[in-house]
């Protein structure tokens, strides 16, 4: 079956690429959608790829053009702006060009690089997130607190997201399923409607271990995170409530676009492969697919801009100034936090992490029960000294 799947992937990429009937089946739903709706499409899609190549753009300027932001977190969030951006380049103008004539316009050829293209750039983006938060959870919990010089993790997590997205989107060119016309003939993605174990298999593989999984990832790093956070607020009055609230602000808001771009687009795909046929109408698959492609704009506002430490650099660019002076312990987001654990001269166990910017506290429990506290320098030999330097760092202690 795989074998005659190839021969039949390989003859349809070798069709034409003059956009004829003769060598095209890409309009057979090209007309299921009005002019009106064509225009709607095409209007969607050139605010999609416009505002997602500007605030893509940003980043990118934002990250070369000031040192402070280089830390080994935010050359994740670059790769992810990079493989948005790569899509408001190579994929979106192609889709809007055909939303704007109601046809693909580019061949059969183009549909399979287009269809190729930018589902790995949005699986890329999709595990990159996962990646991320992962990554700011094992700083959170990690007993030593995060090098910001070294960026060799980081930059095996980045090989390991667009890696990842390769190995699951190389195999429709090789017969396990295939690229095809998608909708109503004006974008073009993993063919979805095929009734066959082939296509069928792929399809579950991909929805599973593409979209499930990473959301899994993303929940759990993030609950966890959140999970601390809160038993530091409730331990710890130097932790102000305003800060957990934002903190929650900034997890529920990932994990509900996460799901508003991409889920829809998953149900459709798995109720256009498993349902009856014509269960999923072209016009009501074009909104799932611009939902997805919504998340080329999100993304950047979401961990980017949201993030006081570009804004800073974003004020900077904009007014022609220095950049403000913040953390130095330099996480892209204050939900990244240090979590570690020193031990007193008795034995007694005492994790902890200071919610301030500045020269770090560290609080010690005393016999009766009263907690003593030193800055800089003035740290106890039990302690030991600690450089001189501004971090950020979240707090609480644990007796053990």
């Amino acid at each position: 079956m795989i074998e005659s799947n190839v021969s039949r992937s390989c003859a349809w990429c070798a069709g034409g690429g003059d956009g004829t009937s003769e060598h095209l089946d890409l309009n057979h739903s090209a007309h299921t959608l009005s002019p009106t709706g064509h225009l709607v499409v095409a209007v969607c899609l050139g605010f999609i790829g416009t505002f997602g190549f500007l605030n893509n753009t940003l980043v990118l300027i934002l990250f070369f053009r000031y040192k402070v932001l280089r830390s080994p977190i935010n050359c994740l969030l670059v790769s992810i702006s990079v493989s948005d951006l790569l899509v408001c380049i190579v994929g979106t103008p192609f889709s809007f060009a055909a939303s704007t004539q109601g046809r693909w316009l580019i061949g059969r050829a183009g549909c399979v690089w287009y269809g190729f293209v930018n589902s790995c750039l949005g699986i890329v983006s999709l595990i990159s997130l996962a990646v991320l938060s992962y990554e700011r959870y094992c700083t959170m919990m990690g007993a030593t607190q995060a090098d910001s010089t070294n960026y060799r993790k980081v930059a095996m997590g980045i090989a390991f997201s667009w890696m990842y997205s390769m190995v699951w989107t190389l195999p429709p060119l090789f017969g396990w399923s295939r690229y095809g016309p998608e909708g109503p003939g004006t974008t073009c993605s993993v063919n979805w409607a095929a009734k066959t174990v082939n296509n069928m298999s792929y399809i579950v593989c991909l929805f599973f271990f593409c979209l499930i999984l990473p959301f899994i990832v993303i929940v759990y790093s993030y609950g966890k995170l959140l999970q601390a956070i809160t038993q530091v607020s409730r331990i710890s009055t130097v932790v102000s409530r305003k800060r957990e609230q934002r903190v929650l602000f900034m997890v529920v808001t990932m994990v509900v676009c996460y799901l508003l771009c991409w889920l829809p687009y998953g149900i459709m795909a798995l109720l256009a492969t498993f349902g009856q046929p014509g269960l999923v109408t072209p016009a009501a698959s074009i909104v799932p697919s611009l939902l997805a492609k919504t998340s080329t704009v999100i993304n950047p506002i979401i961990y980017i801009f949201m993030n006081k430490q570009f804004c800073r650099c974003f004020h900077a660019l904009v007014t022609c100034m220095t950049p403000e002076r913040g953390s130095s312990f330099k996480n892209s987001s204050k939900v990244t936090k240090t979590l570690r654990t020193v031990r007193r001269a008795n034995g007694q166990n005492v994790t902890f992490a200071v919610a301030s910017v500045g020269t770090p506290t560290f609080y010690a429990q005393q016999s009766g029960g009263q907690k003593t506290s030193s800055e800089g320098e003035g740290l106890s030999p039990a302690v030991g000294h600690r450089p001189r330097k501004p971090v950020v760092s979240l707090v609480a202690y644990y007796n053990g």
